[in-house]
């Protein structure tokens, strides 16, 4: 039986960082289609200035009520 690797610390978090990133923007596309004239970037830029310091905390933010 051959031994599964493990990822390390550093390949999981570029992993994750790049989840949230696709999930932050899904979530500023809905929020774009509901508001007509304002840019996908400026709504995603509000989405996640509540939480600028990682990925990680933005996540966090945008579903801390869901």
């Amino acid at each position: 039986m051959k031994a599964t690797r493990v990822p390390t610390l550093e390949e999981r978090i570029r992993a994750i960082r790049t989840e949230i990133e696709a999930i932050v923007d899904a979530q500023a596309e809905l929020v774009a289609k509901d508001n007509p004239g304002v840019p996908t970037k400026v709504v995603r830029n509000l989405l996640t200035a509540r939480a600028p310091a990682c990925p990680c905390a933005q996540y966090l933010e945008l579903n801390r009520d869901g």
